[in-house]
């Protein structure tokens, strides 16, 4: 396995189609990301690519390009319900994130694309199909329902991309990717994208990949630089006031808070409704219909805290999140990862605001030793809990450390959020 480094300062260096640039150029995306500069010169040479990158750093672009680019130079319609390239994506709200994006990148070439998840009507995605597309981007579910049905044949699908491939694996569906990928000619360009690499990712890229490239822009499961990240330790039973004080502040322009469960998240979002701050709950037991209106709203700026939990979130893509809460700590350190990279997007600043009970101390633990530092401690508030600080056998970081600064007597440092925005390049995602 090979490894490149980034060469391209703009997206003209990587000589792209001039359509794609105009795009971009429309969109004001000027300069290409790390993980863009180095895997797009590759897959526009046709190569197979290992990409370890976490949300927010343009890895969607990254594959999305090179193929538009691809696609266009040696244009093939597709056959009757056959796709020429197959994006798999874990979530329904990451397939219609990659959806949307191939529509922005890609209008000016004419390509044709479809979405297909569970949750909604097949009749629209069986239409779409009938007529052959070059892109479908799907869940793993509903693409083998489709397919069992003989209304999706993926004998002349030459590009796969897995996108969120541990995602994939957590819930389950490496038989199902397996399932599909047999069905596809062998000669084929493949990519696969996940932000960790546990030894069945490995296994399942081995197996995938054909002499593939390794492009790496963050060490699996480190957290982002610009993220300032503080931990508040509270008793479970003021967890839910600490959270509505938290969010009544003016600094928290728009945030996500995390829970465990469906039913938490309902309760969240109804008492921060309640006590002022506009919120929606988005989770598998909300309509398809549902989901997407809450994660509109969100993004138009109606709904100022979305309130999700952990497999809903995945393409939660917006730029300007000001703070994560973690309402319930994650019980897997890489979904703390996931989590706080919501924020920070864009070249922004964001904070991370962990509410962590007597019972999850061992979490915490757990999250500090994959992410290689200890969670500054906050003590600045009215409901910490100074019993369960003490429990946990390590003393709190001192303010003025990097990742909040959020020492014993003082809050987590807010980003500054003057800068003339101006003087940033804006980045694709």
């Amino acid at each position: 396995m090979s490894h490149i480094t980034p060469t391209a300062a703009t997206f003209t260096e990587l000589a792209l189609h001039p359509k794609l640039l105009e795009a971009l150029s429309g969109q004001g995306y000027t300069a290409p990301t790390p993980i863009q500069a180095q895997a797009i010169p590759l897959l526009l040479t046709g190569r197979d690519l290992l990409g370890l990158a976490q949300t927010g750093t343009g890895k969607t672009a990254a594959f999305l390009l090179p193929i538009l680019h691809r696609l266009a130079a040696h244009r093939k319609p597709a056959p009757p319900r056959c796709a020429n390239v197959l994006i798999l994506a874990p979530t329904r709200e990451l397939a219609s994130q990659i959806d949307q994006s191939i529509a922005a990148y890609g209008q000016g070439l004419g390509m044709s694309h479809t979405v297909v998840f569970g949750g909604v009507s097949q009749m629209h995605q069986v239409k779409a199909m009938a007529r052959g597309v070059d892109f479908l981007v799907a869940t793993p579910g509903r693409l083998l329902d489709l397919i069992s049905q003989h209304h999706i044949d993926l004998g002349n699908t030459h590009v796969l991309v897995l996108d969120e491939a541990d995602q994939m694996l957590d819930m389950g569906f490496v038989k199902p990717i397996r399932q599909a990928v047999a069905m596809m000619p062998v000669e084929r360009q493949t990519l696969l994208f996940s932000a960790t690499m546990p030894p069945a990712i490995a296994s399942l890229a081995a197996s995938l990949l054909r002499n593939p490239v390794r492009v790496e822009v963050t060490p699996p499961a480190t957290t982002v630089d610009r993220i300032g990240q503080s931990v508040m330790f509270v008793d479970s039973g003021n967890k839910l006031t600490l959270l509505k004080h938290l969010v009544k502040s003016d600094k928290v322009s728009r945030a996500i808070v995390f829970t465990l469960t469906k039913s938490t998240a309902n309760k969240v979002a109804e008492a921060l409704t309640d006590a002022g701050a506009n919120a929606e709950a988005i989770h598998g037991n909300k309509s398809q219909g549902q989901r997407e209106r809450a994660l509109a709203g969100f993004k138009a700026g109606h709904v100022r805290v979305l309130v999700a939990t952990d497999l809903a979130s995945r393409g939660i893509d917006v730029d300007d999140v000001s703070h994560v809460f973690n309402y319930d700590m994650p019980n897997l350190p890489e979904s703390y990862v996931h989590r706080i990279g919501r924020t920070a997007r864009a070249g922004r600043d964001g904070l991370a605001v962990s509410l962590c009970e007597p019972e999850h101390r061992a979490w915490l633990a757990g999250i500090e030793r994959v992410i290689g530092q200890a969670v500054p401690v906050s003590t600045d508030h009215p409901y910490h809990s100074e019993a369960a600080r003490l429990s946990t056998m390590r003393p709190p970081v001192m303010g003025g450390q990097r990742n909040g600064g959020g020492g014993r007597n003082q809050p987590p440092a807010r980003p500054q959020q003057g800068r003339p925005q101006q003087h940033q390049q804006r980045r694709p995602r």
